[in-house]
């Protein structure tokens, strides 16, 4: 997930280049080690409101719009992000109100992965458990960034927070120069976030007919 410090990198070739992998790296063993750990929780836990009632749809139709969201969202980010120079602190559109809007929007996809699983509990789990994790991540990228751009990064930070978001300090520009690979590439990385429905929809099927057993019923 590709947010501030991707576009925010070192000029120099080769420093960058570790600096970018290892960055990469991290947010990738980060994500499947997120991932195996909900498929867990859902493997033995079930919701409380029965599947097809109104509760459990209500839920799920929520989990879908917050996915919905996300990949909307970051999309959004990556018009103002994508395009622009790699030495840019880019200040502008989302990222006026939020120095890390990408990461906003990810969260509120992690919801909707969790709501899908029809259970209040679960949908607030998975926000936080994303944002933990991305918290720890985000403090790294700031270190790099206050080294770059020291003073202007200060500012930045003074002015806008981490997640946020800070309305107030929206401002934006005339125009944008994008780039329409990255931005699809948001995209479907945003959209992946769906397949977690199937999934899901499967295990519950498996605990409604006893194959997989139900150690936690949750609200």
């Amino acid at each position: 997930m590709k947010d501030q410090a991707f576009d925010q990198q070192p000029a120099s070739g080769a420093a960058t280049g570790s600096w970018l992998q290892d960055i990469q790296r991290r947010r990738k063993w980060v994500l499947r080690i997120l991932a195996a750990a909900a498929v867990g929780g859902v493997l033995v836990s079930d919701s409380m409101w029965p599947s097809g009632g109104l509760v459990h749809e209500a839920i799920e139709y929520v989990g879908i719009g917050l996915l919905l969201v996300c990949v909307a969202g970051r999309a959004w980010c990556t018009l103002y992000i994508g395009g622009r120079k790699k030495a840019e602190l880019v200040q502008d559109g989302p990222y006026s109100i939020s120095r890390n809007p990408l990461y906003v929007f990810s969260f509120l996809g992690a919801a909707g992965v969790g709501a899908a699983a029809g259970s209040v509990v679960t949908t607030f789990l998975t926000a936080i458990a994303c944002y933990a994790v991305f918290a720890v991540v985000v403090s790294k990228e700031e270190t790099f960034l206050a080294a770059k751009f020291g003073r202007a990064y200060r500012d930045y930070c003074a002015r806008v927070p981490r997640f946020g978001p800070r309305l107030s300090t929206w401002h934006d520009v005339e125009t944008v120069e994008a780039s329409p690979r990255l931005v699809l590439t948001s995209v479907f990385d945003g959209a992946l976030f769906f397949l977690a429905i199937p999934l899901i929809e499967g295990i519950e099927y498996l605990h409604q007919i006893g194959t997989l057993p139900t150690l936690f019923v949750l609200p």
